[in-house]
């Protein structure tokens, strides 16, 4: 039977080439993951904002998978309108499903309480405007952005054409002697591939939206096992 121990569904961005690889290169035997997409083309306030319109059509939709644990797979999606807007993102899927559910936003809050880390660097493809906005989530949560930088980006294609070596420069130009962490934002983000070696050179936590949400995902269907590769904070299961 495919995904005997738990199957994940995932509501991915419709412009979005990345979320999906790393979430079959990451998960555990016994696990599958299921998708579903949630319209928007670009990184702007109007499409982030409308991404909520979308959400009870992917669920039902996920829902003939038959799986376990809702996510919502889009980073900026889920923090665009401020505090509890992820939550309110979470309330509908439990609404359409019945199902526990996530967002990036509350499984990158949620670890990073885990973690007991309260001051972070931020490293994204963002534009500064989204960045900002992004930062004011993080605070509003306790959480202190104190480096930031941005590729100043807000389409797609150019966001998944990012190869790891660019996304591991953009972490260290952000690492700064505060910083407990560095979080690299974005599910379209080939971070990843590139946590390992990042953690290994700054000497502290690396964290990205795509290996914090299948940790978030995988604790709300009670699994637990250690994920080598992709940084320390998998190995926490």
């Amino acid at each position: 039977m495919i995904g005997w121990r738990t199957r994940l569904g995932v509501l991915v961005p419709s412009a979005n080439i990345v979320l999906e690889p790393d979430m079959y290169r990451m998960i555990p035997s016994g696990v599958s993951a299921h998708f579903a997409r949630v319209w928007i083309a670009e990184d702007s306030p109007e499409e982030l904002s409308n991404m909520i319109d979308f959400v009870p059509k992917a669920c039902q939709e996920l829902a003939h998978a038959l799986v376990d644990v809702y996510g919502f797979g889009c980073t900026s999606g889920s923090f665009i309108k401020g505090l509890e807007y992820d939550r309110k993102i979470i309330e509908i899927i439990k609404e359409n499903t019945g199902k526990p559910a996530t967002t990036v936003s509350t499984a990158c809050i949620e670890g990073l309480r885990e973690l007991k880390i309260n001051r972070i660097s931020l490293a994204t493809p963002y534009e500064e405007w989204l960045n900002e906005k992004q930062k004011s989530f993080f605070e509003e949560n306790g959480i202190d952005v104190v480096q930031m930088k941005g590729l100043g980006t807000r389409n797609a294609e150019e966001i998944a054409s990012q190869d790891p070596g660019r996304i591991y420069r953009l972490a260290r130009e952000v690492d700064c002697p505060e910083s407990q962490a560095i979080f690299i934002s974005c599910t379209d983000f080939r971070a990843c591939e590139a946590l390992e070696v990042i953690e290994k050179d700054a000497r502290k936590p690396a964290l990205s939206s795509n290996q914090m949400l299948l940790r978030a995902m995988l604790k709300l269907a009670n699994v637990y096992e250690p994920i080598k590769g992709y940084g320390s904070f998998l190995l926490g299961n």
